[in-house]
């Protein structure tokens, strides 16, 4: 349960931001849930207006005031176009916060976050011993995209194309990494994530070449946990909270100048949810997420901001192959970083970069949006492929490994073959072609 006095914290905070929300609807032309349901109670200015009374209603109907913030991606669109500056992501995320706190956690959210989740080494093992029954439960979907689907009806997977964990994750292929470099004069520690650790540890190794590549020092810790959104999501402080001390105390005598991710939503996390949640937290625990989140950085930021990547670096000729490229929601809309991937997209020269039409349009998936509400995140997801397959490209780049499973679930079913990557793993390549030619 959630204490009385966390409750009272976060409902005055509520309170105040709700006040700017002036109901203008500006929310409801930018929302992709609202363009595919058309409810009211699904844009934000509908929940904004429920969470009004959200004190009386959370003793009235608490599950059914749930129910309603839990139809939401979290994308953050509404509050990226909101004229009145009115942040709507963290409002829900407090909301489902408190009515969390207040109603306790299901029995089986509960036994996935805090019996999981909260204990990284055992998350890890859980999902090492479910790769040996992979293949009894799976079957190939498509061989280029990298999709599988499941062998049996299964309620949780439907009519899905998934990405399979990898056969080996990537903690197990370089546990812990610690060079360093008087070259570039910078340190970075790594925070690889759940997704790239067990589904696409090529993404992560495309990382570490291409710091080792610019001659930065790497730091990889052991056995660092998640950075906490599905937990939060669900309104789970106890286990965000857990996770973000367990991370803490492996940064604490770690020294580094970045930390850097592939993920965009590990970053946004980081650099955004960490603080906000911690408020009520200890004075040392609020210095020490300060102090991590203001570090925080996405690969293709600290590649073009801080190295000087352009897109000219490595120019040797035409490129062939085109790709287009997909702007994760926590990247564009959290971050604020849009020309960076593409930057890096272009600095291979084997590539051309041909832009979709409503690049910066949310995908579809919302982590566990997606596993409740399937069917909404496919119907929003197929307009995300019309965009792409209308730009006739060999590849489709995004910065996001969540996006990449949405976007590969779309093109595998449709039947559209093309290879989903990171603009890290194209930038890297690159950087082996000229490593090549060089020797």
């Amino acid at each position: 349960m959630f204490g009385i006095k966390s409750i009272t914290l976060l409902m005055r905070e509520l309170e105040q931001q709700l006040a700017g929300c002036i109901r203008c609807g500006m929310c409801q032309a930018v929302c992709p849930l609202f363009a595919e349901t058309g409810r009211e109670a699904d844009v934000a200015r509908g929940k904004l207006a429920l969470l009004d009374g959200l004190v009386q209603e959370m003793f009235k109907n608490p599950r059914g005031v749930f129910e309603r913030l839990n139809r939401c991606l979290l994308c953050g669109s509404c509050a990226f176009n909101c004229p009145s500056g009115v942040n709507a992501l963290e409002i829900f995320i407090k909301a489902r916060a408190i009515l969390t706190g207040y109603m306790g956690l299901n029995p089986a959210k509960k036994a996935i976050l805090r019996g999981v989740l909260a204990h990284p080494r055992t998350f890890d093992r859980l999902l090492e011993w479910g790769l040996k029954f992979q293949k009894l439960l799976t079957k190939p979907a498509d061989e280029l995209i990298g999709t599988s689907c499941a062998r049996l009806v299964s309620p949780l997977l439907q009519d899905r194309h998934f990405i399979p964990l990898a056969p080996v994750p990537f903690h197990r292929m370089m546990p812990s990494l610690n060079t360093f470099t008087d070259f570039s004069g910078i340190k970075v520690a790594f925070f690889v994530g759940c997704l790239i650790d067990k589904v696409f540890p090529r993404i992560a190794r495309a990382v570490v070449d291409v710091l080792d590549h610019h001659k930065v020092g790497v730091l990889i810790l052991e056995d660092l946990g998640c950075c906490g959104i599905p937990a939060i999501s669900a309104g789970d402080t106890i286990t965000f909270n857990r996770l973000i001390r367990y991370n803490l105390e492996k940064f604490r005598q770690a020294d580094f100048d970045y930390l850097i991710t592939a993920c965009a939503t590990c970053t946004a996390t980081i650099r955004h949810i960490w603080p906000l949640m911690v408020q009520d937290q200890s004075g040392d625990i609020k210095a020490d997420v300060a102090k991590i989140s203001q570090k925080s950085i996405d690969i293709s930021q600290f590649l073009v901001s801080e190295l000087g990547v352009t897109t000219d670096t490595f120019k040797h000729g035409e490129a062939p192959v085109s790709v287009t490229y997909h702007d994760p929601c926590h990247l564009a809309k959290s971050l604020g970083v849009t020309a960076a991937p593409r930057a890096l997209i272009e600095a291979n020269p084997e590539y051309v970069l041909n832009e979709m039409a409503e690049a910066d349009k949310c995908c579809g998936l919302g982590g566990s949006f997606s596993l409740r509400y399937y069917q909404i995140a496919a119907g929003i997801g197929r307009r995300k492929l019309e965009n792409i397959a209308a730009t006739q490209c060999a590849e489709v780049a995004t910065g996001c490994p969540a996006c990449m499973i949405q976007i590969a679930d779309m093109l595998s079913q449709s039947k559209l073959r093309m290879k989903v990557k990171h603009p890290v793993e194209i930038y890297a390549a690159s950087l082996s072609r000229i490593s090549h030619e060089e020797q």
